[in-house]
């Protein structure tokens, strides 16, 4: 979605505002809605599109194909008054009965729209939900999602984040889904599963390769064929096989050369030959950079509003330059995705947001996505009643927990949780805290010790408290924002000074990151316990709280890989934009310069295929938590492979729990394709998450389909299952697995 500064006052572009309304959006009535002969339920979604689409004007076909503008991206269209307020609304068509869409930004909850946004809930951030390798809970969270868009009336999500984290210190990893693609993927699929069961149009984006956000609208990325389908692109593939998605955003980066907006490899011969895609494309905001050649390409629908496709696509058609067939080929996906997702026979309602329902939805699933990454001589779970004094310490952990930024950032109940009452308004490009207080959660779980707090603004104050007490928690952040990349990995503010102090004066210290992504970690090693609570959205302190105090088991795991340093990653900065390929704001026409295109600069991907814990196993980098790593406060074991393969290969093993407490383990299970394929030293290709009570063992079966065992072959432009040896492992983090099994695949 939108940079943070594409949304400054629009005085500074008034080249486009003089841009005249489309003839498109010239017509409209509000008449009552008829019965048509699409209106039959049991007609296919393309039946029914394809009825619409012969009654279908030129001038409503384009009105399909833009939106009507946003408030300070540009004008604003006079029929935009039926808008809800969202980032993007399509007009409605009511003569032939097909309603406005009406798109709001969800990424972890439904942002703020004014007074629609009030009551929304945030969920953890995506990459919190990965960590939770559940699917069913990715559901949950969708559904959720979804249901409060309808009770705002929207009818289109704008979330479906699920760009690998190729680079750790983009700014948007926090609404992304983590390293690997099988994962991501599948995890994404079932958050749009949940979301389009509610009857909304549900989206992933941003297709594709936009892995980081500096000078995302210049960038030109450059990458093979064969690593973009077995990375990136995987993860969308699997995405939309297993949610059926019926919209993917396309980025503002260019791949190899072209806009993916008008990047005809990705948005035809991949998404919509290779993958049968029967959805729309939908621009990023601002990503479209023509007419004819987007058209072509596969753009269905241009957003925020109609630069390049009202009136100028309008005129190219009716000069011959744009087929007909190919704008009814939009029109046609566009319709069909509203009939398939039941937005036209089920439209949204207006209705109180379910508040209480939703706070106990996200903690339980903020319960499920922290990861225990060290709990040294049991420390943790804390026994409250062996307690006397707690430090809580960590700046604004006394109000709130940190949320992420952008066209992701849900508004808080009562606004930012560190400014006075009544100020707490939400501004993009500032850091948005969440009334969720550790301070209160923690006095809460231990009522008979004397807790105390202190900000850390004084690390000689905050060590001197934590030396007087039995155990101190520092509550640590990084804020995180689209728009922006991350300077390096590590915690800013010097906080990892005031934990350093702090667990020098106390070794009984506990460190609860609040943390987008991966962060290092200089004193890991000189404090007893930590927690990656990821963001935590609206009930994070509470969730914290019980799996600090043991009322709940922690048992999720790290999508991401935890490096010790930037200087592991494959590139040691991040590439910054040179000053030509940045809008200048502070002159007329930056808008129309971003959407006339700007100068490129480059970014390699020469890493390839070794996108995140493939990267370190094959350059044999230690790291500091692996990908798939996560404590708990029981311990598991593995035995009994046995692999069979066959049209997919089945594994079965035994999980036990040899702890003295219920826990789910995560079972993973990698391969290692044969040599000679030029893969890297392995690959997850499938999981299970297992419930377990203390001392009870369980059989578990996992089954890899061939295409997680294939390469991609360019030549052939096919997934190739190349004969050999495969070796499967199993085990509880991509670097702890202690079963071994090898098959001859044929």
């Amino acid at each position: 979605m939108p940079l943070h500064s594409l949304r400054r006052p629009f005085g500074l572009v008034l080249a486009i505002l003089t841009v005249a309304l489309p003839a498109s959006a010239q017509f409209g009535s509000k008449e009552k809605p008829a019965t048509h002969a699409w209106s039959n339920p049991t007609l296919s979604p393309d039946e029914r599109a394809s009825m619409v689409v012969k009654e279908m004007t030129l001038d409503e076909k384009i009105s399909l194909l833009h939106g009507t503008g946003m408030r300070g991206l540009g004008p604003v269209s006079p029929l935009a008054v039926d808008s809800n307020g969202g980032a993007g609304f399509v007009v409605a068509i009511p003569r032939l009965g097909i309603p406005g869409i009406q798109m709001s930004d969800a990424a972890y909850g439904v942002r703020s729209s004014g007074e629609n946004g009030r009551y929304s809930t945030a969920l953890p951030s995506d990459v919190g939900a990965a960590a939770s390798w559940d699917t069913e809970a990715a559901y949950q969270y969708g559904a959720l999602i979804g249901r409060e868009l309808r009770a705002q009336g929207y009818n289109m999500s704008l979330g479906g984040g699920v760009n690998l984290t190729r680079e750790p210190r983009n700014g948007r990893t926090f609404e992304y889904m983590g390293e690997d693609p099988i994962l991501a993927g599948t995890m994404v699929g079932s958050v749009m599963k949940g979301l389009q069961a509610q009857h909304v149009i549900g989206d992933i984006k941003h297709y594709a390769l936009n892995d980081q956000e500096s000078g995302r609208n210049a960038v030109n990325v450059n990458i093979d064929k064969r690593s973009m389908r077995e990375s990136d692109l995987l993860a969308f593939e699997i995405g939309l096989q297993v949610s059926d998605a019926a919209a993917v955003m396309c980025s503002y980066n260019r791949v190899n050369g072209d806009y993916a907006c008008e990047n005809k490899y990705l948005l035809t011969e991949v998404l919509k030959k290779d993958w049968n895609f029967k959805g729309f494309v939908v621009s990023d905001w601002g990503g479209t950079h023509s007419a004819a050649k987007a058209s072509a390409a596969g753009l269905d629908h241009e957003e925020p509003g109609w630069f390049f496709y009202g009136d100028t696509l309008k005129n190219a058609v009716q000069a011959g330059q744009v087929p007909m067939a190919e704008i009814n080929d939009h029109v046609h996906r566009i319709l069909r995705s509203m009939f398939a997702t039941g937005v036209i026979d089920d439209p949204p309602i207006r209705s109180v947001v379910d508040a209480a329902g939703g706070l106990e939805i996200t903690q339980k699933l903020e319960e499920q996505s922290i990861v225990l990454l060290r709990n040294e001589h049991a420390q943790l779970p804390l026994k409250a009643s062996a307690l006397h004094t707690i430090a809580v310490i960590g700046p604004h952990a006394d109000v709130g927990m940190i949320s992420g930024g952008g066209s992701a950032q849900v508004d808080p109940p009562g606004g930012n949780a560190i400014m006075p009452p009544g100020k707490g308004q939400t501004r993009w490009g500032e850091p948005v805290w969440f009334p969720t207080s550790p301070l209160k959660a923690v006095r809460a779980k231990a009522p008979g010790a004397s807790v105390q707090y202190s900000s850390g603004a004084d690390p000689s104050a905050a060590a001197a408290l934590a030396k007087a007490s039995d155990v101190a928690i520092v509550f640590a952040y990084r804020w995180e924002s689209e728009g922006m990349d991350l300077e390096s990995l590590s915690l800013p503010e010097h906080q990892d000074d005031l934990i350093a102090a702090v667990a020098a004066a106390n070794p009984h210290t506990a460190v609860v990151l609040e943390t987008g992504g991966p962060v290092t970690m200089p004193w890991a090693d000189r404090v007893s316990g930590i927690l990656e609570a990821w963001y935590g959205g609206t009930r994070g302190a509470e969730a914290a709280a019980n799996v600090l105090f043991g009322d709940v088991n922690p048992g999720a795991k790290l999508p991401v890989t935890f490096p010790k340093s930037d200087a592991d990653l494959p590139h040691r900065t991040v590439v910054q934009p040179p000053p030509e390929s940045v809008p200048d704001w502070s002159k007329p026409g930056a808008w129309e310069q971003i959407l006339k295109g700007l100068p490129p600069f480059q970014i390699t991907y020469d890493e390839g295929l070794k996108v995140g814990y493939k990267w370190y196993d094959a350059e044999h980098k230690q790291v500091l938590f692996p990908f798939g790593y996560g404590l708990s406060y029981t311990t598991y074991s593995y035995s009994n492979l046995k692999v069979t393969p066959g049209k997919t290969v089945r594994l079965s093993f035994t999980v036990t729990n040899t702890g003295s407490r219920a826990g789910a383990e995560i079972a993973e299970v990698y391969a290692a394709l044969p040599s000679g394929t030029g893969e890297p030293p392995k690959r997850l290709v499938g999981w299970n998450k297992v419930k377990l009570n203390a001392g009870e063992s369980k059989e578990v079966s996992v089954e890899v389909g061939p295409k997680y065992l294939s390469i991609f072959n360019v030549d052939k432009n096919a997934w190739q299952l190349v004969p050999g040896d495969y070796t499967f492992m199993v085990g509880g983090s991509s670097q702890n697995l202690p079963l071994k099994e090898t098959a001859n695949l044929k």
